[in-house]
């Protein structure tokens, strides 16, 4: 299994990034996805999830509003769409697979991509 998290980079605050997450070795549609982030210093936290149908989402209060997920299971990807960012959300960002729900707590993600690097400066 793989997961391959990209399109993380240096934005302003205010700006916009699009992360995507393109998964192999594994019967996508069969997975819920999740983002979490880690900040320097600080615990791996729950961002979103999404579930299978991509019907049904949850998202951290920190976020709401600002971040949408979503996903295509037909090309095996999970997006992460981030706008009106903000310095605090400076951290890098994980994607991860499960087959239990839209859980908040990492530890129930069995699969996880290697993280991409979102700085947003103020």
């Amino acid at each position: 299994v793989q997961l391959q998290a990209s399109g993380g980079g240096l934005v302003e605050t205010g700006g916009s990034l699009r992360l995507s997450c393109a998964a192999s070795g594994l019967v996508f549609s069969t997975y819920f996805m999740g983002w979490f982030r880690q900040a320097p210093g600080k615990e791996r936290e729950f961002v979103t999830a999404i579930s299978r149908s991509g019907r049904r989402t949850d998202h951290a209060d920190s976020v709401k509003g600002r971040f949408t997920i979503s996903r295509d299971n037909a090309k095996n990807t999970v997006y992460l769409q981030m706008n009106s960012l903000k310095p605090e959300d400076t951290a890098v960002y994980y994607c991860a697979a499960n087959r239990i729900g839209t859980d908040r707590r990492w530890s129930e993600y069995g699969f996880w991509g290697q993280g991409t690097q979102v700085t947003v400066s103020s």
